[in-house]
Formats: C-alpha cells, structure tokens, sequence
C-alpha cells in the first residue's frame, strides 16, 4: 500500500508531533502516541492516499469514519508482549451511565467503554506497518474465525480445535481484522523494531450524550474533523 517514499513520509510526520504531551506514552519496551492523527500534523494525507481510500471504499462503502488512531513503536529488545484478548472497548469523551455501555475504563484521560455489541460487531481495525513484521518481533497471532463467536473469553479458547495464525506483513503492507477477532502478539526475539500505525473504524452513531472522542470523516478529498 505505501512505498520507501511514502513511509519516510509517515515517519517524519509522526516525529514532528510534540512529545511532551500526555498522548506521548514511552518506556523501555514502548513508545506510543494516542489519536496520532490528530498529534502528528499532516499524516492522515500521508496515510490515506489513493490506494487505501480505493481500498476502504470497496471493502466497506462509505459510512465509515476513523473513531481511533494509535501509533506503536516496539524496540528491538521490547520485552513487551500482549496476552489473547478481543479490542471490546471504544474510545468516547466523556464518562456517562448509559444503559448497555460498560464497564469503563481511563487511560491518559482518555475515557473507553464496552460497547453494545451491535456496534463492535460492524467496526474494523487498519493495521499499518512501518516495518516488516514476523514471529520474531511480534506480529499479531490471531484466532482464525473467532469474531464471530461474539464475547470470547481468554480463559475460554480451547487449544485442541484453534489454531493461532501469524499475521506476517512487510513494511508499507496493511492488515485489516475485525476487533472482535481474538488476537495476541508475543515478545520480540530477532532484535528487529516493528512500528505500527492502528486504526479503528466505525459507522455507528453513539447516543447523543457522549460523542466518539477521535472522529476523522473519510471522503474523497480527506477532512480533518475531531471532536
């Protein structure tokens, strides 16, 4: 989807995002920037070029609109590994009792909640890799089909009928999957980085008492437009 050119410009918007801001997450085993499209001025030009619109479009129609974006950066020596589990949170602006939504959660002041499943159900999550990723340095194992299985609990997965399937991508490549889909990724052990930009998509509209807390429409020309 994106060739050396544009990926050099993808990262270069992304370092010019200011660092001192309580989106800006990094540790020895992380480095991440919460709603990075709206932190790192000028990259959704950059990420949603012709190809992936096309994509998108073709795929999905044209009801979907960005309600999440996250960028990871996991060093070559990350230690850092995440268990099975399936995306069941959105992110929203505020904190609300509202029958159907929860539990919640906050992280760097920013509100999630479980949401109907009606909602999760109809989402799909871009996965955009800035490098090449494998088993070594952690590429996503997934659950082939689980999504479909609505709630599925971790604890749950019975390892003698799943079999986990490594989602291998080369630089500039994507991967699309469902949030309901379980999925994991180990640590890395090849000494290689793996920088990944993520993507939530929804086409649901929340109750009018709480608002979609990063919300980017998609047209044919893009418009910046965050809540």
């Amino acid at each position: 989807m994106y060739d050396s050119v544009e990926l050099a410009a993808i990262l270069n918007a992304i370092n010019t995002g200011d660092k001192t801001k309580d989106t800006f997450r990094k540790t020895h085993d992380l480095f991440a920037i919460r709603q990075v499209l709206k932190e790192a001025p000028g990259l959704s030009n950059f990420v949603f070029n012709q190809g992936l619109k096309s994509l998108i479009r073709d795929l999905f129609g044209d009801e979907y609109f960005v309600v999440k974006s996250i960028y990871f950066d996991k060093p070559t020596t990350s230690n850092w590994f995440v268990p099975w589990h399936q995306d069941l949170t959105v992110s929203v602006d505020k904190k609300v009792e509202l029958d159907g939504y929860g539990p919640w959660t906050v992280k760097q002041n920013q509100f999630a909640v479980q949401s109907p499943l009606d909602i999760l159900k109809e989402n799909f999550t871009l996965r955009i890799h800035l490098d090449d990723a494998d088993e070594g340095n952690g590429a996503l194992k997934v659950l082939p089909g689980s999504h479909v299985k609505e709630i599925y609990r971790p604890e749950t997965i019975d390892w003698k009928t799943e079999k986990p399937y490594t989602c291998n991508v080369k630089a500039g490549g994507i991967m699309i999957m469902r949030p309901l889909l379980m999925h994991a990724s180990i640590r890395t052990t090849n000494n290689k980085p793996r920088k990944v930009i993520h993507i939530e998509f929804a086409k649901a509209e929340l109750p009018l008492i709480i608002k979609w807390s990063e919300r980017l429409a998609l047209s044919k020309s893009i418009r910046t437009e965050m809540n």
